[in-house]
């Protein structure tokens, strides 16, 4: 097994953006010498023999957003979790870190770090219920599903919407979530409120991305949480998919496009 470093060659393989936007993360939180946790850090349920590891990261970080500590196939080290999909690896010893991607070299690379995302992303996504989306079913047999993030004023959204049949007919549901992108105070989360507060969702949403105006009366809509779901899985920009076997896809895929990825 090897850590890869940022500027590999592997990149290329690796999907670029998402890799370049998490080190930042990783660089912004550990160069910090300030406290980046807005709530208290909950009690970690440390496996044995992380604990010099997690107290040395938090002796040096106070208030570090640990979400989980586990141990890796790579003797005496760890893997934490941090929020928006971030990944460190500590070793047990606590005398090094190391921030990004860890592959396995067998037949061919394969990202552990990415097998353990795809994996929370699974989990997070079967909490979202299906009343709180906005769904466009496949036509026939449904070959397979996607939640994807958008935001109602997103150009390559309204793209992928323009299509929506097309992703139907070749039998790919979409479950679309509310992302908007400029964040919770602008004009797009009030016309995504409207949209998921309308008793047609599906019609006010793409009402909403031809840029037609949406009233509807105000409720207890979820686009905050979904939003916020959004940064948790490491969503920053729209359209994002999220295949059904937990898959990343930053940016806007055709129809035939999207099915082949869903087919590997």
């Amino acid at each position: 097994m090897i850590l890869v470093a940022p500027n590999s060659s592997f990149e290329r393989n690796t999907r670029r953006r998402p890799l370049l936007s998490l080190w930042i993360g990783i660089l912004i939180l550990l160069q910090s010498g300030v406290s980046v946790a807005e709530e208290p850090v909950p009690t970690l349920d440390l496996p044995k023999g992380s604990e010099v590891a997690v107290a040395r990261l938090m002796e040096l970080r106070p208030g570090i957003p640990i979400i989980a500590v586990y141990p890796i196939s790579v003797a005496n080290m760890f893997g934490i979790d941090l929020p928006g999909g971030t990944t460190l690896f500590v070793t047990k010893d606590g005398k090094h870190l190391f921030a990004g991607e860890l592959f396995e070299m067998g037949g061919e690379l394969v990202s552990l770090s990415e097998q353990r995302r795809s994996s929370e992303r699974i989990d997070l996504m079967a909490q979202v219920a299906r009343k709180d989306m906005v769904i466009f079913p496949a036509k026939g047999k449904t070959v397979d599903y996607v939640h994807i993030f958008t935001d109602v004023d997103c150009g390559y959204c309204k793209k992928l919407h323009a299509e929506i049949e097309n992703y139907s007919a070749l039998g790919i549901e979409v479950r679309y979530l509310a992302y908007p992108r400029m964040g919770l105070d602008g004009e797009t989360h009030a016309k995504m409120s409207a949209v998921w507060c309308s008793a047609d969702r599906k019609r006010a949403l793409t009402k909403a991305k031809l840029g037609v105006e949406v009233v509807a009366s105000n409720c207890a809509d979820p686009v905050k949480e979904q939003f916020q779901l959004g940064r948790q899985i490491g969503v920053n920009g729209t359209p994002a998919i999220v295949t059904s076997d937990g898959r990343l896809l930053p940016g806007y895929l055709p129809a035939a496009d999207l099915l082949a990825r869903l087919e590997q």
